[in-house]
């Protein structure tokens, strides 16, 4: 390990993390309705005042995160604070179970509520954050109500909302990958911040793990399918059911090493390693660099048209995948992975001029234009996650 090159990538790492947590500070913060607006152009200027309600509860939760890891400061406890108070008087949808709208108007009337459970989430580590920092009870409860809505609604209860699932179940259901990854993060954050339920944490973490395995990680395939039947049985004579998604698949992997740096169970981290390197080899772009957005497990042509983009997201997952990975088991090919996207990162997504990063890049590197800082998918999350993660982990081996 060369530390005078860690060093330097930590000095500009923490440089972006400033950057960046001043970006939305600065400009993300409503301070007429509370919470933040996401949709920001390249300067900070907002183009959209619809508000997505997985960025409130993100944005909530990073920064009290941020509080966490380098100390209270007051505008990050009172942005916080912010989005919590919004999400609270105007996200949940107490007619149906206290589920979660998706999207909502700048001054919090329901725009759109989705069959998917990812606004519990946030809500939920969020408040699980925000009561680790401040002691806060109402928090923690609000965070146990939705961690428990979430794996009910996970486990087969039955939608308050009366949504039912995309496509008709007498004649397909299918298995996600993103619920069990999701709540596993999820999972993680309340194991932290809530030790007196450890016990049913500990289990569900480990159920999150096996039906990863179980249902979507495909030896035979080389991959982890995003959808699969019931059963976890492959469905690759449809597009839906071929759909790999790199980035999605490296982020998984840093979870299931934090749960297995908590159970100290090496078997996990070897089957981590796997899972990383199928899905870097498989999804970078060798001709360009980058990693691709989505791949189809055959070869075939995708059908988002987005596949062959560079979003911000999966390389801020890789940075946190490689550098973990190499912590814990010492391989300098994930250093050099790690190396090789922040490289890329700079040069791509890197703006020191406004701050944050472009979202979203073409296949050759270039942003879509105009150039986006946020969008109802973008927000204070991913970047300032890896950043912070990667500042720290640095720290570690560096022993400062």
């Amino acid at each position: 390990m060369d530390r005078e090159k860690i060093r330097e990538s930590r000095r500009w790492v923490r440089e972006e993390l400033d950057r960046c947590v001043g970006f939305w500070l600065k400009n993300g913060m409503d301070p007429v309705n509370g919470g933040v607006y996401t949709c920001l152009d390249r300067e900070g200027r907002v183009f959209s005042t619809d508000k997505s309600v997985w960025m409130q509860g993100r944005c909530a939760w990073i920064f009290a995160w941020l509080c966490r890891c380098y100390g209270v400061r007051e505008e990050w406890l009172a942005a916080s604070k912010s989005c919590l108070d919004f999400m609270e008087a105007h996200c949940l949808n107490h007619g149906a179970g206290d589920r979660m709208y998706f999207t909502v108007t700048a001054d919090g009337k329901p725009l759109r509520q989705r069959r998917y459970y990812f606004s519990e989430s946030f809500y939920a580590m969020a408040n699980a954050e925000y009561y680790g920092v401040t002691g806060d009870k109402d928090c923690l409860e609000r965070a146990r109500r939705a961690y428990d809505l979430y794996w009910d609604l996970a486990h087969g209860m039955k939608d308050p909302t009366g949504l039912g699932p995309k496509t008709i179940p007498e004649t397909r259901t299918s298995r996600v990958f993103g619920i069990p990854m999701i709540c596993l993060n999820m999972t993680g954050v309340l194991l932290r911040t809530d030790p007196e339920r450890r016990t049913l944490y500990e289990e569900r973490a480990a159920a999150c793990v096996d039906e990863i395995f179980r249902y979507h990680v495909k030896d035979d395939l080389g991959c982890i399918l995003e959808n699969v039947g019931p059963d976890g049985e492959a469905r690759l004579d449809i597009t839906e059911g071929r759909i790999v998604n790199p980035g999605h698949d490296i982020e998984g992997v840093w979870f299931l090493l934090e749960q297995a740096g908590r159970i100290g169970n090496k078997d996990l981290v070897r089957k981590a390693e796997t899972v990383f390197t199928r899905a870097i080899e498989a999804g970078w772009d060798r001709e360009y660099g980058g990693l691709l957005y989505f791949i189809d497990a055959k070869g075939c042509p995708p059908e988002a048209y987005e596949h062959d983009m560079k979003l911000w997201w999966p390389h801020n997952e890789i940075l946190i995948s490689s550098l973990m990975l190499y912590r814990d088991t010492g391989k300098e090919e994930y250093l050099g992975w790690f190396y090789r996207t922040l490289d890329y990162c700079r040069e791509y997504f890197s703006d020191p001029e406004f701050g944050e990063w472009f979202g979203y890049l073409r296949r050759d590197g270039r942003p879509t234009e105009p150039p986006c800082k946020g969008s109802t998918f973008k927000g204070p999350f991913h970047l300032p996650r890896m950043l912070s993660m990667v500042d720290l982990m640095m720290g570690e081996l560096l022993g400062e």
